[in-house]
């Protein structure tokens, strides 16, 4: 099947006729019609039979449960939370948990959905999932974070552990909240179960390299993809947009191969330095400032000049939909790096499916490397045997560098984007798990 432009943007649309619109409206969010648009266009491509794909693409199951807490000056407030296990073949359900005020069920079941084919691209023994709640942690004491945190796990105890659903840090949250997770299950069940969450302090259980795993993998990944096409990463230029635990972390991890960060930006503002930021002051800004912005030494700059910017390497590394049909050809940069989940909307897949020079990594495989992480973490806890970091690190290089391999490979030997391979990879096997297992009656 040859795929124009033209084709690709009708395939990318959802039909409206699908039957399973009506019963699956309470997903209904841009971002997941556009991971359905995605798998779609995959399915499409793999002849995968209509009796199959309502299966494979629609979650398994999803809670939504309400969240009393005292706040610290008496009052009482209810917050919503949310879970999405998507599916359940492979073993236990892995993803992470958000604290931010816009989370729906929507937004979560893409992400569950992504995860999925993510684990499976890189043959981990996970289905997808993902958990939200609808808060601002900025807004919240530590207190009142630790309420919501404990109450959101106390609700989720039915649907969760350590066989089950294993739960993550994501954005919002971080090692302290797995912490409190960790506890209130142990607690429920009597003993310590440092496997019910991944992304914990290592003191408890935890895993050595955990928290750099998604930036240090976005590292690897686009110095394998200036190998790729022939770029010297000695004299790249990159922009970041996002600096959280894996914008930061992947900036120094670029760094380390040479790479000249010339722009960052986060959700309070960005700045720009030609010559190249001084990352170690900017982590020591962004420390006493919580931001970016008003970094001495650079030029004030937005998001959306961020993400025109003429640069070698553009890192996507905040959240979903920022590359659009908008910028999409306005975009100056040789390769791009999706360290954010779901950056790029259908709609800019199909300009940039016409820019050869522009070579995407893309989200399912580039920001891979923190769950392979929480996978070892996991394995290490089942265990109660703990690897040191330099192992950790070498073992994850392996793991992407297959998945690399091999998305790299479909995509030069059947002529698609890098992102249709990688969608591929991972779709057909959990295709091909639930063939083998069948459907129970």
């Amino acid at each position: 099947m040859q795929l124009t432009s033209r084709t690709l943007f009708s395939l990318y649309q959802i039909p409206a006729t699908d039957p399973m619109m009506p019963a699956m409206e309470i997903y209904d969010h841009p971002t997941f019609r556009m991971a359905c648009q995605q798998f779609d266009l995959v399915a499409d491509r793999l002849q995968m039979p209509a009796a199959e794909r309502d299966r494979i693409k629609y979650p398994k199951r999803a809670m939504t449960v309400a969240l009393p807490i005292h706040r610290d000056d008496g009052s009482t407030q209810v917050f919503t939370g949310y879970r999405v296990q998507h599916h359940l073949t492979l073993g236990p359900t892995k993803g992470g948990l958000r604290f931010h005020p816009d989370v729906t069920i929507g937004e979560v079941a893409a992400l569950a959905m992504w995860m999925s084919w993510k684990c499976a691209l890189t043959g981990l023994p996970y289905g997808g999932a993902k958990g939200g709640v609808a808060c601002d942690p900025g807004k919240l004491s530590i207190t009142e974070l630790e309420r919501v945190t404990r109450r959101y796990t106390q609700e989720m105890i039915p649907f969760i552990g350590p066989q089950v659903d294993v739960m993550a840090p994501d954005l919002g949250t971080n090692e302290q909240i797995m912490a409190w997770m960790m506890d209130t299950y142990s607690v429920h069940v009597g003993a310590t179960v440092p496997s019910i969450v991944t992304g914990k302090p290592v003191a408890l259980g935890g895993s050595l390299g955990r928290r750099e795993a998604t930036g240090r993998g976005v590292g690897y990944l686009v110095n394998r993809a200036t190998d790729t096409i022939g770029l010297d990463i000695s004299k790249a230029t990159a922009a970041i947009q996002g600096f959280g635990n894996v914008g930061s972390v992947a900036a120094l991890s670029l760094a380390r191969y040479g790479v000249k960060i010339v722009a960052v930006t986060d959700a309070f503002g960005g700045v720009y330095n030609s010559n190249g930021l001084d990352l170690w002051g900017l982590e020591k800004h962004v420390a006493g400032n919580k931001t970016v912005a008003g970094f001495a030494e650079a030029e004030p700059i937005t998001n959306d000049q961020l993400l025109v910017l003429p640069c070698d390497i553009l890192v996507p590394a905040a959240i979903e939909r920022q590359i659009t049909a908008d910028n999409a050809p306005k975009i100056q940069c040789r390769i791009i790096a999706e360290a954010a989940n779901g950056p790029t909307t259908p709609e800019a897949d199909v300009i940039l499916d016409q820019r050869s020079e522009i070579f995407i990594i893309p989200d399912v495989l580039c920001n891979a490397g923190g769950v392979v992480v929480s996978y070892f973490e996991w394995v290490q806890d089942l265990q109660s045997f703990f690897w040191g970091e330099t192992e950790v690190v070498d073992k994850l290089f392996r793991i992407l560098e297959t998945a690399y391999t091999q998305v790299v490979s479909l995509s030069r030997k059947q002529k698609i984007s890098m992102r249709l391979a990688a969608l591929s990879l991972g779709i057909k096997r959990v295709q091909e798990a639930k063939r083998l297992r069948g459907l129970f009656p």
